[in-house]
């Protein structure tokens, strides 16, 4: 893939890509260093050609292995939380998918550990870090659920599928002042934010709004 390929031509192009800015931010979506991520990342390659047209509507769309590709909203809406208290410099994603959203963090964060379990979508994930140059991207096939303990303690996590609690390895692997964000239940899903107190190690979960997203699934897959 080529550089035009990157800028996308007609549904993919720079123009198309600028009016869902514009829809982010009537939404509310206002931090700079977020728009701009988003603004500047081909979303187009992160879906199969036939729905390449469809990339920049704010719709989530599938990926295959009955997973999706976030909407754009969503994505946004993840990412300005976990800046909320700051500057982030070690995140863990859960849920690597097409790497859209890894795409994003890469360019808000010094470093992006993302585990996904469906070895398929990590290779292609894997494919597009390199075609954009995210050399600050380190991917793991695993499950999710058991973090990456040797790579915290990660001051934001961000998981991409609901579990119906959080798990507590991912829990630990918080460090204190970091901040954690994931939707959360089953039928009834909420998107919450978790606060690790610096000084007393405590935390501090906060509803935010409903959500709807892919279950959190154990194990891995080949």
């Amino acid at each position: 893939m080529n550089r035009f390929d990157l800028d996308g031509i007609g549904m993919t192009s720079r123009r198309t890509r600028d009016r869902l800015i514009e829809r982010l931010m009537d939404q509310g979506i206002s931090n700079f260093h977020v728009i701009n991520a988003i603004r500047e990342t081909p979303r187009h390659i992160f879906v199969d050609e036939a729905l390449a047209h469809r990339a920049y509507e704010d719709d989530a769309l599938p990926i295959g292995f009955n997973q999706t590709l976030s909407q754009p909203y969503t994505v946004a809406r993840m990412s300005e939380l976990l800046l909320s208290r700051g500057p982030r410099t070690r995140v863990l994603e859960i849920g690597t998918g097409s790497g859209y959203q890894t795409a994003i963090l890469a360019q808000l964060a010094s470093k992006v550990y993302s585990i996904e379990r469906i070895e398929p979508l990590l290779d292609k994930a894997r494919q597009r870090m390199r075609l954009l140059g995210h050399d600050n991207v380190f991917l793991r096939h695993a499950d999710g659920a058991i973090g990456w303990e040797e790579a915290g303690p990660f001051d934001a996590i961000l998981s991409a599928a609901a579990p119906v609690q959080i798990p507590p390895r991912l829990l630990e692997q918080l460090a204190p002042g970091g901040v954690l964000v994931s939707p959360v239940g089953g039928d009834e899903q909420h998107l919450v934010m978790v606060y690790r107190d610096p000084e007393t190690g405590d935390y501090e979960q906060q509803d935010i709004e409903p959500a709807r997203f892919v279950p959190f699934v154990r194990g891995v897959m080949r």
